[in-house]
């Protein structure tokens, strides 16, 4: 009776979260182990597809025919059992295969299309060089991975530690070489080699006093060079020689910036009262293994990091390992060069911005136990760190924490699951918490702690609110009010430096006229209406009222509305034009695309060697600069009136964010927010810098309007080349959910997509509002697993549980 194996499939046509029991061969009964990779059989054909191992059986007397595993493509497990858990969890909370989440927590070299090579790095018998290798430093392991007995001795070896398993993908994610040389000969072989060595040879003798002072060491050809400040020619003669022994040995790349250490970090900062408050009951935690989430709620500048740094700080001594995430790595390089600096070579770090050699490398060492603290973006959540003691998410309202595809998971609520698997605490910090968290809070989900005051002993800036409207009536078009311009002028003669942002969000655009600031909104809901040119119409997406686009204001009758946009390069001119003696950088999607620029830039600006940063909302969040006195909003109203019911949230926490880029040292800041609608209760809130009543006021208007946190949602999304094929899928779908779900349950659609058409492809969806409803997973499970068979094809459908937009 053969032993059996639980695989789930990767065929992209037939998805199923359902594993296939398949049998183990003999000759890989020993080496098969779960979260390792196997190629396996599967239909009626010839069709080999990959697949993991998710469980063993004990031998079966099944008396029907079970396929058997054609191959292993991993030595060793790629998907450890947290790993395994955690992606079967991921697939039913997220409405996604099972294979499609053992994916995502892998980097590239991993994946599928990567090949497998087996490398030397250690000597060898010579008969297994020579039958396993053919006599060079590497194999490729599909060459040898259908002869067991080649296998075996290849696991044989990694356990002796001789040889090791790597993935290379398209050539792009190779392991890194570099030739390590050690001496060869005694210290005495030496001396009489000197003897024969003519006294002009001066490279020969430098290389041989050289090689007398390393004796018993290994060292890296690069260094020796340097040390030597010879070149590469004497250091191969003397290999031919055989004078020195040389291997290749793997070295790991350094991403743009690894070297790259806040200094001032490098030592613990005395904590005042409420910071050590703060810590204390996180350490508590820390020390007791105690799962505990905390939301540290800190005014810009109040020391988070700092607490950060020090809680980490805490699991390390404790043994453990950390792990610290933040929205997006590349626009806040400042808190990872003081992790680096702090942490040291301890350090990983994990975001998109990583070539697919560079991700690999860090991937590895963290998972060889090499890094125990992480640093990243969304994805680190999945980082392999063993044994965690804290996970730190830092600006936890942030969206881009919502992972747009699938699986559509929100890293807040991995985090959670993995720190209750590790049994570890988890700080949540932000100066504005998303409502949903604050809220969790209030009820004693979460432990509350407060940050009220800056670092500096000085109060947060005070905030300016400009209205532009008189402004453009007086001036004409213009981006800069007279108040703006000039403290920038001011800020230039004294030698300070000012950050302005554009704020340019989404895709959408709206109606606003510039006389009185009336925005045209949807007269059965409180948001505001998006203007869709291929339909010359305005639309509401939640209710479907649609009316034609107005060519006077409602409001004042006046000519002058109009679609709004500008962008930063149009204001950069504009600036330029009005302080031609300023020196401008600026910070948006186009100066940013090359590799390292984000960095690159605001190091420049730390430096001194700009006086004004102009961006989009990239500029908003992260920086630390103590020359900063003046932060100016150029329009605050680009954001607000968006068609989505987190619009008046986002803007209060973008302009808080950005407001505290001012003042953090100990000049004094100042603050200008420029708008059409002051007396917008997001504008007057933010300049007030009271987020209490911000939080009391928008939960009533979500309370009134059924939303979170006091309903959950979901939104269904079906999209097709031909607008009918979707708009009939979506319809298909609300009569399967019929009247099945529970009487308070709210299911609003389908309706078109905000932008109906993207990519020439049509969008329809609907949403679902809901507070318990025990019968909606399982039919939302349903449709997702008989989507594939049931509607046409090119139609797609996607399930995601708590969107953060509606756009």
């Amino acid at each position: 009776m053969a032993e059996l194996a639980q695989v789930i499939v990767d065929v992209p046509t037939l998805q199923t979260n359902r594993p296939y029991t398949y049998q183990i061969p003999e000759r890989l009964e020993n080496q098969v182990q779960v979260g390792m990779r196997v190629i396996v059989p599967f239909g009626n054909g010839h069709r080999k597809v990959q697949g993991f191992i998710v469980g063993l059986d004990q031998p079966s007397d099944y008396d029907g025919h079970l396929k058997k595993i054609t191959a292993l493509m991993d030595l060793t497990p790629v998907v450890n059992s947290e790993m395994l858990a955690l992606s079967k969890w991921l697939a039913d909370q997220t409405y996604s295969f099972w294979i499609s989440c053992l994916y995502t927590m892998l980097p590239n070299a991993l994946k599928a299309k990567s090949t497998r090579v087996v490398r030397i790095i250690d000597d060898i018998d010579e008969n297994d060089r020579q039958l396993l290798f053919n006599n060079v430093d590497q194999l490729d392991y599909a060459s040898v991975q259908d002869h067991p007995e080649l296998v075996s001795r290849l696991l044989k070896l990694r356990r002796q530690g001789k040889v090791s398993f790597e993935y290379q993908v398209n050539d792009r994610a190779r392991v890194k070489t570099a030739v390590q040389i050690e001496p060869a000969l005694s210290f005495e072989q030496y001396e009489n080699l000197r003897d024969g060595i003519r006294s002009n040879a001066k490279n020969q003798l430098r290389l041989v006093n050289y090689l007398q002072t390393i004796i018993g060491k290994k060292v890296l050809l690069k260094e020796a060079r340097q040390s030597t400040g010879l070149s590469a020619a004497p250091f191969t003669q003397a290999i031919k020689k055989g004078w020195i022994k040389s291997t290749n040995v793997e070295v790991y790349r350094q991403p743009i910036g690894a070297d790259i250490q806040d200094q001032a970090a490098r030592n613990p900062l005395q904590l005042n009262s409420d910071q050590q408050t703060a810590l204390d009951q996180v350490t508590d935690a820390i020390d007791q293994g105690h799962n505990q989430v905390f939301l540290l709620e800190g005014v810009t500048g109040s020391g988070k990091t700092e607490v950060y740094l020090q809680a980490m700080s805490r699991a390390l001594k404790n043994g453990k390992t950390a792990l610290l995430m933040v929205p997006e790595i590349s626009l806040t390089p400042q808190i990872v060069s003081r992790v680096r600096a702090r942490f040291g070579s301890q350090v990983a770090v994990l975001h998109s911005g990583l070539s697919a050699g560079e991700r690999y490398d860090e991937w590895r060492r963290i998972e060889r136990g090499e890094a125990r603290v992480v640093v990243g973006a969304r994805s680190a959540i999945f980082a392999p760190l063993d044994n965690l003691g804290i996970i730190i998410m830092d600006e936890e309202h942030e969206t881009s924490y919502k992972q747009d595809d699938t699986p559509r998971y929100h890293a807040r609520e991995v985090a959670k699951w993995r720190a209750h698997y590790h049994q570890a605490p988890l700080l949540l910090g932000s100066a504005t918490p998303s409502l949903e968290s604050y809220s969790r809070a209030m009820a004693g989900n979460y432990q509350l702690l407060r940050l009220p005051h800056r670092v500096n002993q000085k109060p947060l800036p005070p905030i300016d609110v400009v209205d532009m409207r008189p402004e453009v009536q007086r001036r004409g078009e213009t981006s800069f009010s007279s108040e703006l311009l000039t403290a920038l002028k001011d800020r230039l003669a004294k030698h300070e430096q000012s950050i302005l942002m554009l704020n340019r969000r989404g895709f959408s655009s709206f109606i606003m006229c510039r006389d009185c600031g009336f925005v045209l909104k949807c007269p059965n809901c409180d948001i505001s209406l998006t203007m869709h040119l291929d339909s010359h119409t305005m639309k509401c997406h939640y209710c479907g009222h649609e009316e034609p686009i107005p060519n006077i204001c409602p409001n004042c009758h006046s000519r002058h509305i109009r679609y709004y946009g500008t962008g930063t390069e149009k204001v950069m001119a504009e600036l330029q034009h009005l302080m031609p003696e300023a020196r401008i950088i600026r910070m948006d999607v186009d100066t940013t695309r090359r590799k390292g620029m984000h960095q690159k830039l605001l190091q420049q600006f730390g430096d001194g060697q700009a006086d004004i940063l102009l961006g989009t909302q990239m500029i908003a969040k992260g920086l630390d600069f103590p020359n900063v006195t003046l932060v100016g909003v150029l329009n605050a109203d680009t954001g607000l009136d968006l068609p989505d019911f987190r619009a008046s949230e986002r803007t209060f926490d973008l302009l808080s964010q950005v407001s505290g880029r001012a003042g953090r040292a100990q000049k004094n800041g100042q603050v200008f927010i420029q708008t059409f609608n002051p007396d917008n209760y997001v504008i007057k809130l933010v300049q007030k810098h009271n987020y209490q009543q911000f939080f009391n006021t928008e939960m009533q208007i979500r309370q009134m309007a059924s939303y979170p946190p006091y309903y959950y949602t979901v939104r269904i999304m079906g999209s097709h080349r031909e607008e009918r094929v979707a708009a009939k899928m979506m319809y298909d779908i609300r009569q399967e959910l019929g009247n099945q779900l529970a009487s308070d349950t709210i299911i609003l659609g389908p309706t078109p997509r905000a932008i109906a058409r993207l990519k020439d492809r049509y969008y329809y969806q609907i949403v679902i509002k809901y507070r318990h409803d025990n019968k909606l997973h399982e039919l939302l499970t349903q449709i997702m697993q008989e989507s594939q068979n049931k509607y046409q094809r090119g139609a797609e459908l996607s399930i995601d549980p708590e969107p953060q937009y509606f756009l």
